[in-house]
């Protein structure tokens, strides 16, 4: 078990991280969160290698997925950096990249009864120059944004957000109370305060609230 205690504070600076061999020839990942090694409760990041396929498997509690950079192939389609989706429980699928790909991936947390298959293409957000932000899900209290953040404005304060929150940097500089973050930071709270939040200059994020 990694990271399973979900009202602790967890922050990890996945630089610091090293790449894990998956099962697969080619396909590495970062392990932030799990409850087993090849079952249950994951959050991860995931890095394809080209020509890089995993085998066809299924996902029982379903599987949600932000591709920070490349293309990710499966027999729904290309999904090239900036593709948020979720795979519904039951659902399946045999993943491959022909040029690679980076991916931010959480596995087994969909709720009970949320059985949406969903896909958003954040491109616009992705090239953005301004403050903006994008919702890409909402389920009971479960809200999923892309946020991006330009000199310093406060704009968390136009969201619903419930105490609980996770975080990812996928560029830029913030700050959470006496923790720095830069990209690939990832940031879990139990407790999300927005007085301890900050940017300097800055920021892009993946940013959930009200469930782990």
């Amino acid at each position: 078990m990694l990271n399973m205690d979900f009202a602790k504070t967890v922050f990890m600076d996945t630089d610091k991280i090293d790449w894990v061999a998956s099962p697969m020839s080619g396909v590495y990942r970062k392990p932030l969160a799990r409850e087993e090694t090849e079952r249950g409760h994951a959050t991860s990041l995931v890095q394809y290698e080209a020509d890089s396929v995993f085998r066809p498997h299924p996902h029982p509690l379903g599987e949600e997925i932000l591709v920070l950079n490349g293309v990710f192939s499966d027999e729904k389609g290309d999904f090239k950096a900036g593709s948020y989706f979720r795979n519904p429980p039951g659902s399946s699928h045999a993943p491959h990249s022909r040029d690679g790909c980076f991916l931010f991936v959480k596995l087994h947390q969909f709720q009970p009864h949320d059985l949406n298959q969903v896909y958003v293409d954040t491109s616009s957000i992705w090239s953005s120059e301004k403050s903006e932000i994008l919702s890409l899900y909402q389920f009971g209290d479960e809200r999923v944004w892309l946020v991006r953040i330009q000199n310093s404005e406060d704009i968390l304060d136009e969201l619903d957000l419930c105490a609980s929150v996770e975080l990812f940097i996928i560029s830029g500089l913030a700050k959470y109370g006496d923790i720095q973050m830069s990209s690939g930071a990832w940031l879990r709270e139990p407790d999300f305060r927005l007085d301890r939040w900050s940017v300097a200059s800055g920021c892009f994020i993946w940013l959930k609230s009200g469930h782990f």
